[in-house]
């Protein structure tokens, strides 16, 4: 029998039922009475193009939007409904796009506008939406309006669009509080003139005054420029960090969050704005926060109905390989979500983590897991995310000093790897590097290693017990299923090590997911249903006595 599964607050629900975790407040009609068609991007399936690393198609060993375009029937076959393109504006590239200069133009390495333009239409008439980076929280300091800074006097016009401020201590020569950057050192660098201009990044990043009406309107005026282009979202970098506190208020000896420079409440008020601009065009356009926020109800307020349509749920991709950690995400963020009326967006891997297979492990166990993570993931309703090379059961690279490029890495004198080994370039075909990244020869902008001969598209197309297999079925089934259930969710009883939840309401068919995280076989809940697929051997036994093996997932159907 279904029964309990304590999520971590009271239940009203009587004893021997499922207790169900809705995702819309208690006031909303009942998601199986929908009046009109949920919005694309709500159980949207989006693949993240790191755009340095996805395909180069000019042959300089650096990735493009011509490479990307060839590269979208790929995607239609793998089965996903958007992508999501990292940036690809004018910029030196000491961040690798992140540190832009122009926000309305394409860097020369990726192409040019009519590119841009050819790559849209291309991916439109495969059915694919596009979804583009927005970095508001700082620019390069080579953008004209920093230049212009440096130009300027203290206290001019030009230096109020950044956050500038005198020093501290004797003569100034101390910065002005004790923040840090994100890629080590000190948040602050000193000019000649003896003024000081924060960088929470990289010191070729000063962040933008966001208590400045004019860096508001000229957002706005960017993404109107690519909405009139036909993009159809934005993934808006450090969609958290916009607003500092006026006073600057000093961070505590202890370093724990909530930091003073995150997560300031005038940030919504930004997003209440683009809200609206975003409900001017039509076709359902949309945003999604990178909001690195110490809780699933921080992150739930980026999604409040006037604000986003999206934030990262980054709980699911910090938690640990348990069933018990999976299950408390699964609960808190859906608590949170359905406060707020809003759905989850899961993640769990991207260009600034370490990939999850190594994370789980790495080798045969790591794959095992990242293969039961994902199936687990989207068999949750809302959006997901999934980050190019995963469907390849990619790890991370483990890069020599001398070909790390993440400024992180040199920032801390090499004490923090950096964001490299997720970054490598993707393997398509061949036997020796490039492996079809691209017309060139030899390594691209980071090395790809040796054991990407077996890992390549090419090898796995063909291959039905393939990581890239897998994907193509899973992705696949859910787009079946999807259509069929309710964002409603229902945890139940399962032994220990495992979790298992359903999909679905009372009169419809349910579909339930088992994932054992633990070091034995478990035995399926009796009332799973039919088994519809695993991430891997399988389920063993008959119908009474089915064992589900360790790190392994499976869905069911339950009539």
């Amino acid at each position: 029998m279904w029964s309990v599964l304590d999520g971590g607050r009271s239940d009203p629900s009587p004893p021997g039922e499922a207790r169900r975790v809705d995702t819309e407040p208690s006031r909303a009609s009942n998601w199986n009475v929908q009046i009109t068609p949920s919005p694309w991007w709500r159980d949207s399936v989006c693949y993240q193009i790191y755009v340095r690393s996805f395909a180069d198609g000019d042959g300089d060993g650096v990735g493009d939007l011509v490479g990307i375009r060839e590269r979208l029937p790929y995607l239609a076959r793998l089965g996903v409904d958007s992508v999501w393109i990292t940036p690809f504006y004018t910029s030196p590239q000491l961040d690798h796009g992140y540190d832009v200069a122009d926000y309305r133009d394409v860097d020369p390495m990726f192409g040019t506008l009519a590119d841009f333009d050819t790559m849209l239409a291309t991916a439109h008439d495969l059915g694919i939406r596009v979804i583009v980076d927005v970095v508001p929280n700082h620019t390069s300091s080579r953008h004209p309006w920093f230049q212009e800074a440096l130009a300027a006097p203290p206290g001019s016009p030009a230096r109020d669009r950044y956050v500038f401020r005198d020093g501290s201590g004797p003569d100034g020569a101390e910065p002005p509080n004790n923040w840090v950057s994100m890629f080590g050192g000190c948040a602050w660098s000193r000019l000649e003139d003896g003024q000081w201009y924060l960088h929470l990044f990289d010191s070729s990043q000063p962040d933008l005054n966001w208590w400045n009406d004019e860096v508001g309107d000229e957002f706005e005026s960017v993404l109107r420029f690519w909405l009139d282009r036909g993009v159809d979202g934005f993934r808006i970098d450090v969609a958290h960090g916009l607003y500092k506190p006026l006073d600057l208020t000093p961070r505590e000896p202890d370093d724990k969050p909530p930091h003073p420079m995150w997560d300031q409440p005038e940030v919504h008020e930004v997003y209440r704005r683009w809200h609206k601009v975003l409900g001017e065009y039509d076709g359902e356009r949309m945003a999604v926060a990178e909001a690195w926020v110490d809780s699933a109800e921080s992150m739930s307020r980026y999604i409040r109905p006037d604000e986003l349509q999206q934030s990262f749920n980054f709980q699911w991709l910090e938690a640990e390989w348990s069933a018990e950690a999976f299950g408390r995400v699964i609960t808190e963020t859906l608590d949170a979500v359905g406060l707020v009326g809003a759905s989850p967006t899961w993640v769990l891997s991207n260009h600034d983590v370490e990939r999850h297979t190594t994370r789980y492990g790495g080798g045969a166990v790591g794959l095992d897991r990242a293969r039961a993570a994902v199936l687990t993931m989207m068999a949750l309703p809302g959006s997901a995310y999934v980050y190019q090379g995963e469907e390849l059961g990619l790890e991370q690279v483990d890069l020599e000093p001398q070909h790390r490029q993440d400024p992180s890495f040199h920032r801390t004198g090499g004490e923090e790897p950096g964001r490299d080994g997720c970054r490598v370039p993707i393997p398509w075909s061949g036997s020796t590097a490039p492996f079809g990244f691209g017309p060139g020869a030899g390594q691209p902008w980071l090395p790809m290693p040796e054991v990407f001969a077996s890992q390549s598209v090419e090898v796995q197309e063909d291959d039905p017990a393939s990581t890239l297999s897998f994907y193509k079925a899973l992705l696949a089934m859910r787009r079946e299923l999807a259509a069929g259930l309710d964002h409603r969710v229902a945890l139940v009883d399962s032994p220990s090590g495992s979790l298992a939840f359903r999909r679905g309401g009372d009169d419809e068919a349910q579909l339930v997911c088992v994932v054992n995280c633990g070091t034995a076989a478990v035995a399926v809940p009796d009332r799973a249903g039919e088994l519809l697929m695993s991430s891997g051997a399988g389920v063993s036994g008959d119908g009474s006595e089915r064992l589900l093996p360790p790190d392994t997932a499976a869905w069911f159907r339950h009539a």
